[in-house]
């Protein structure tokens, strides 16, 4: 039997609920003998089984939960089997569209898989560990990608999550090395992607469906895609038909990479450029009533609840900075990928941004991530991707 981690009284709801988090002030026991990443049972304060999940007994998030039920279960390699090919059947049978070969496979609590993020490119996968426990299985997630079809395995985890979180998967190829970048299909589009040098596991599949929407409205428009990273919505854009496109990003290798992607869904397009700049810079210089349609899709700026107050100046700055220089009659397309900046936090803060600059703004799209990045309904902490269409009078 596995260590059992006992609940303060009335506070077994939340796992009653299916919530993936157990917090440290929650706890009555902890577990005896068990160590970072550990499977522990957790019980009501009348030692009733609820729930199955990893340890973590230095963090505020004291456990993270894969399993729930009054029955005891055998956690073997076929458990952990069943539920990435759970995962897989849901993108399969419902979720990928013929012309795209590029999704997320497993997306953590989302697939009840915390602690693991799996994106699939083609015929590789980029793999990110973020909890110690995911070792655990971390041998039968490799035979079950190799066994769908999987030829190449990346793994990328974040040197922070390696020391924080005690891990120890390797890092690299966990298959033979593939050094070349790869060609995915993206709704018939195509992109260059290289998981080992790009960020967070090569490219933001988060963004499929909202820049499909970005292209329906870019016909003869001059859109700037800002923090544009490899162009994913320049692309988009050019594919609209955009009369301009600038993408702005502060690195240069993405930018070059944006140019190169451009180039290689439309080779006869003229009107695409880059800027390799410092993207709240570029807002605040970039000429007035040029451009017909604004992208403003920073990176996370809260990665912790204590950062929020600074992410939300942040997100203010360049929302205010949008609303003044877009066309009148425009849009502007905004988003926070924090998932410490929830729904509603975030547009009272474009709502700050509009009142403060004085423009009419009205919501015309409220939007989020695609369709293989569920949002398991009993943990809205997954609904990370917020993003709103606005028009600008």
């Amino acid at each position: 039997m596995y260590p059992t981690l006992v609940l303060k009284s009335g506070r077994e709801r939340s796992v009653l609920n299916q919530h993936a988090w157990i917090y440290s002030g929650a706890v009555k026991e902890l577990p005896q003998n068990a160590n970072q990443g550990d499977i522990i049972r957790v019980t009501d304060n009348k030692n009733n089984l609820l729930a199955y999940g990893f340890y973590a007994p230095k963090n505020q998030i004291v456990a993270r939960l894969f399993y729930f039920g009054v029955k005891e279960v055998d956690i073997n390699n076929t458990f952990w089997r069943d539920k990435i090919l759970k995962a897989y059947e849901l993108r399969k049978n419902y979720l990928i569209a013929s012309n795209t070969n590029a999704y997320r496979l497993l997306h953590a609590e989302g697939d009840s898989l915390p602690g693991l993020i799996v994106d699939v490119y083609d015929h590789t996968t980029s793999v990110q560990v973020l909890h110690k426990g995911v070792e655990l299985f971390y041998q039968i997630l490799i035979d079950t990608l190799l066994e769908i079809g999987i030829k190449h395995i990346y793994l990328k985890t974040k040197d922070n999550s390696r020391r924080l979180e005690q891990i120890n998967v390797p890092q690299g190829w966990a298959t033979e090395p593939f050094t070349e970048d790869i060609l995915i299909t993206e709704n018939g589009l195509k992109f260059w992607v290289n998981v080992e040098k790009g960020q967070k596991t090569g490219f933001f599949l988060d963004q499929r469906e909202n820049r499909d929407l970005l292209k329906k409205y870019s016909k003869d428009k001059v859109v700037l895609n800002a923090f544009g990273y490899t162009g994913g919505f320049s692309v988009y854009a050019a594919a609209g038909g955009a009369k301009e496109v600038v993408s702005a990003d502060i690195s240069k290798d993405a930018s070059e990479m944006a140019d190169k992607n451009v180039k290689l869904n439309f080779a006869e397009y003229e009107n695409h450029q880059t800027v390799t700049e410092d993207c709240f810079a570029y807002l605040k210089n970039m000429p007035e009533n040029y451009f017909d349609i604004l992208v403003l899709d920073p990176p996370a700026f809260a990665k912790t609840a204590q950062n929020v107050p600074n992410a939300s100046r942040g997100y203010k700055e360049i929302n205010m900075w949008g609303f003044k220089k877009v066309k009148k009659g425009g849009l502007v397309f905004t988003f926070s990928c924090s998932g410490s900046v929830d729904r509603d936090l975030f547009r009272k803060i474009v709502f700050g941004a509009a009142a403060d600059v004085g423009r009419n703004v009205r919501i015309i799209h409220q939007l989020t991530q695609p369709i293989d990045h569920p949002i398991n309904i009993y943990h809205p902490e997954g609904e990370y991707l917020k993003g709103l269409v606005l028009y600008v009078e």
